[in-house]
C-alpha cells in the first residue's frame, strides 16, 4: 500500500514510525512532515490544511490510504474531500469533527446524551459572561468555542483572570473566529487523564490509557501548553468499563443519531472526580504527546486497525499492548508557550537514542545544511519504555541528558506523583 500521513508534529512522527513497520506498506509519505519524520517517510511540502493540494497529491501518487493526524484539517473537511475523490482516509468527517471544532456543540451533545460533564453556559456578549462569572465565583473555566491552537482555555483561580479571558476572546478577538463564542463552565477537581477509543461509526475499541502534563512548569505550574510530557498506562484506578459505558459509547450513539457518524479516534479528556469520571472535552484525534507513549507500547500492526475503523469492521480487531510502561519528556524551545525561539541547533541525538528502548520523536525540527534546528515550540519528545514507571522515567531522562541544546528546556517531574 501507498500511505500518506498528514501533519508535522510529534503525534505524526509517532504514527509514521508505527505505520512504517507494517508489512502492508510499500511507500510512506508525510505532508509536510519534519526532520525526524523524514527518517521514516518521504516528506512532501504540502501544508496539513491545504485540502486541495493534498487531494491533488494523493491522485497523482496513487495513494491507497490517508491517515490525518491533526485536528485542523479534520475540521476543514479533508477526509470528506478525499473520500469524495475515492481516496480512503482515516479520521472523522467535518460534521463529526465538530466534537472538537466546537466546544459549545460538544457540551450540548453531552447534555442531550446525558454524558457527565461540568455545568456550563454559552456566551457571545462579554457583559453577560462577566455577570454570570461574578454570580458564580471562582475558580471557573473560560473556553473559546473553536480551535485556538491550545491557547483558548483559561482555568481562572480568581475573577480578574476570568474577566481577562472573556475580554481576550470576545473583545480583543485574540482567537479570531474561534472566539466569537465562549463556554464558561464549572472547574472540576480531581486527577486528569486521557482516554482514547478507536471508532468505526458504531463500535468503539478502547486503547491503552495515558496521562499528559499540560502546565509548562514543574509541579503543574504556569500556563497550559500542548503538553510537556506523558506516561502510559495512566497511574489511576481501572476505569475502562465506566468510561466506555458512560462517555464513549453514548457519544458514538448520539453522533449517529444526529447524522454525524463518527469514525476515527475519539479522545476524551477526563477529570476523575469524587463522583466518578467526568468529561472535560472531546478531541477527534490522538493526543500529543500521548500518541508517542501509546505507539511505543503498541505491539499490534496499527495500519489494519485504522483501515478497519474506516471500513466499519472494527469488531474484527484485537489490539495488543506491551506490559511495559512508557514515558515521554517534551523538550521545548526557550520562550514556549508564548514566543518560542526558532533556529537554535540541537546536537547529541544519536547518543541519546543509543538505547533500543528509547525513541526520540520530532515535533518541531528542520535540517539546514546538515544541522538539526529547532523549528517550533515543542521540539522533541524523548520517549522510553521501562518495566515500571520509575524505570521508564530514568531511561527517558538519561536520554534527555545526552542532548546538547542550551536553548531548550523540559520539565523534570514527568511521571512523578501529583
Amino acid at each position: 500500500m501507498r500511505v500518506l500521513v498528514v501533519g508535522s508534529g510529534g503525534r505524526e512522527h509517532a504514527l509514521a514510525w508505527a505505520i512504517t513497520a507494517s508489512p502492508l506498506v510499500d511507500a510512506l509519505y508525510c505532508a509536510p512532515g519534519n526532520a525526524g519524520i523524514a527518517e521514516e517517510a518521504e516528506c512532501v511540502a504540502i501544508g496539513a490544511t491545504d485540502v486541495a493540494g493534498l487531494v491533488g497529491f494523493c491522485r497523482r501518487e496513487r495513494i491507497d490510504f490517508v491517515v490525518v493526524g491533526p485536528e485542523a484539517p479534520l475540521v476543514l473537511g479533508l477526509v470528506d474531500a478525499l473520500e469524495h475523490e475515492g481516496i480512503p482516509a482515516f479520521g472523522p468527517s467535518a460534521a463529526a469533527a465538530s466534537l472538537e471544532g466546537s466546544k459549545a456543540y460538544a457540551k450540548d451533545l453531552c447534555m442531550r446524551a446525558q454524558i457527565p460533564t461540568a455545568a456550563y453556559r454559552r456566551f457571545r456578549d462579554p457583559a453577560a459572561a462577566k455577570a454570570f462569572i461574578a454570580s458564580h465565583g471562582a475558580p471557573i473555566v473560560v473556553k473559546a468555542d473553536g480551535l485556538a491552537g491550545g491557547k483558548g482555555v483559561t482555568v481562572a483561580a480568581d475573577l480578574d483572570t476570568a474577566y481577562r479571558a472573556v475580554d481576550a476572546a470576545l473583545v480583543e478577538r485574540r482567537f479570531g473566529a474561534a472566539g466569537i463564542e465562549i463556554v464558561v463552565e464549572d472547574c472540576l477537581a480531581g486527577e486528569e487523564v486521557s482516554f482514547f477509543a478507536l471508532v468505526d461509526g458504531k463500535t468503539a475499541l478502547p486503547l491503552a490509557t495515558a496521562q499528559d502534563y499540560k502546565r509548562v512548569g514543574e509541579g503543574d505550574t504556569g500556563p497550559n501548553t500542548g503538553g510537556m510530557g506523558a506516561c502510559s498506562p495512566a497511574p489511576c484506578p481501572a476505569l475502562e468499563g465506566t468510561v466506555m459505558e458512560r462517555i464513549i459509547l453514548p457519544a458514538v450513539a448520539a453522533m449517529e443519531r444526529e447524522g454525524r457518524v463518527f469514525k476515527g479516534i475519539l479522545y476524551a479528556g477526563l477529570m476523575l472526580t469524587q463522583a466518578g469520571p467526568m468529561l472535560l472535552e472531546f478531541n477527534v484525534r490522538l493526543g500529543d504527546p500521548e500518541a508517542q507513549v501509546l505507539m511505543m507500547r503498541l505491539m499490534s500492526d496499527l495500519l489494519p486497525a485504522l483501515i478497519a475503523a474506516r471500513d466499519g469492521v472494527l469488531k474484527s480487531v484485537d489490539l495488543r499492548w506491551h506490559a511495559e510502561h512508557a514515558l515521554c519528556v517534551v523538550m521545548a524551545a526557550r520562550g514556549y508557550p508564548d514566543e518560542p525561539e526558532r533556529g537554535s541547533e540541537i546536537r547529541g541525538l544519536d547518543a541519546a537514542a543509543h538505547d533500543r528502548k528509547v525513541k526520540i520523536f520530532h515535533a518541531g525540527t528542520r535540517r539546514d545544511d546538515g544541522r538539526l534546528l529547532a523549528d517550533g515550540g515543542r521540539v522533541l519528545g524523548v520517549t522510553a519504555l521501562g518495566q515500571d514507571l520509575a524505570a521508564a522515567h530514568d531511561r527517558a531522562y538519561a536520554a534527555v541528558d545526552h542532548i546538547q541544546w542550551p536553548e531548550g528546556f523540559c520539565r523534570r517531574d514527568i511521571g512523578a506523583a501529583r
